[in-house]
């Protein structure tokens, strides 16, 4: 994990769109979770591996990989590795 950076400085910026929602809803099989507490949850893990790449940042943990547009905070999606 990095300790400082960007992302987990503007982690209260996170986001998504309501087609977000549905999508990392339906690749994660999520049911009466929050998509947004439950990614917060997952970038704050301390095993989480964190890189930016271009415009987003990927978090890597629990063979989940979240995308979120590095400008925005807009979590893009999460899908699982594989």
């Amino acid at each position: 994990m990095i300790s400082d950076n960007q992302l987990l400085r503007n982690l209260d910026k996170l986001h998504t769109t309501k087609l977000g929602r549905i999508r990392i809803e339906h690749n994660l099989s999520l049911t009466n979770r929050e998509v947004i507490e439950f990614c917060k949850e997952k970038i704050l893990n301390p095993e989480a591996i964190m890189n930016r790449k271009g415009k987003n940042w990927y978090v890597k943990i629990d063979h989940i990989i979240v995308t979120i547009n590095a400008n925005s905070f807009t979590v893009i999606t999460a899908h699982t590795e594989g």
